[in-house]
């Protein structure tokens, strides 16, 4: 159904498998090399037309849980939210990449196109990068820019970062913040015994009938049979509430359904 994605991206150059989704080449944001970029200020989530499964955090999950099923998928037990029930099919983003109102719009989208990453993959420190795979990515001496007259966010002034780069460097950082808290969250769940696989299968208008696989979802049998002491592990943790939305989210399972066939009356 999915694929689990590591929160890193390689050094330009690295082989395009081991990027994380969407990205397509990452580099590291320096204002010799990118000192004439900047990111355009129109709101374009084309990039995630094809996203059937997108990363989330904890911090977000009562926002996302209201329009998206939360699951787990991969060996580490990464939570997403389902924006698609086939391959390569999101079914929140339009033709034109609009997000479609009123659902939530995961942070790991929004983040996009900047993510911080290990430049030498061997370093363990984390650099503000820009993927210039982006059509936003934008260099201010183009001519197709100057002639469209829109607007652009440089990312620096002189060799000082500008306002859209402090911006981006504190949403990244926040970002990354939450995703680590979220993998320890995961990992006590996952020591608690509490993970169980799962497939779903989903009627479509018209009678149309999908199998969804290969993704985890927590037991709620197993979650009320824990011991007081397990519980009160999972409570210091911060993760019953990861828990329980993760639980809650299995209503929004006809909210697909719903977009789904929206989707094919247009």
């Amino acid at each position: 159904m999915a694929e689990a994605t590591t929160d890193k991206a390689p050094a330009a150059g690295a082989p395009s498998n081991a990027l994380p989704l969407f990205y397509g080449k990452p580099e590291a944001l320096n204002p010799i090399r990118h000192g004439s970029l900047g990111l355009t200020a129109r709101a374009d989530f084309g990039f995630a037309r094809t996203a059937h499964a997108i990363p989330v955090v904890a911090s977000e999950m009562p926002g996302a849980m209201r329009s998206y099923p939360i699951v787990f998928i991969g060996p580490t037990k990464a939570p997403v939210v389902i924006t698609g029930l086939r391959q390569n099919e999101n079914l929140f983003v339009d033709a034109d990449g609009r997000w479609t109102e009123p659902h939530y719009i995961p942070a790991y989208v929004r983040r996009y196109p900047f993510i911080l990453a290990d430049e030498s993959a061997t370093s363990g420190r984390l650099t503000l990068c820009v993927d210039r795979a982006s059509d936003r990515v934008v260099d201010q001496l183009a001519a197709p820019f100057r002639d469209d007259g829109g607007k652009l966010a440089l990312f620096f002034n002189g060799a000082e970062p500008a306002e859209a780069t402090k911006q981006a460097l504190a949403f990244c950082s926040q970002f990354q913040n939450d995703f680590n808290a979220t993998r320890a969250m995961v990992e006590k769940i996952d020591a608690h015994g509490l993970f169980a696989p799962r497939q779903s299968k989903v009627t479509l208008e018209g009678g149309e009938v999908l199998n969804l696989t290969d993704f985890q979802v927590i037991d709620e049998q197993a979650l009320n049979k824990l011991g007081d002491e397990a519980f009160l592990d999972l409570r210091r943790s911060g993760a019953l509430a990861l828990i329980y939305c993760h639980l809650a989210s299995s209503n929004s399972w006809s909210s697909l359904v719903y977009q789904a066939s929206l989707r094919k009356r247009a």
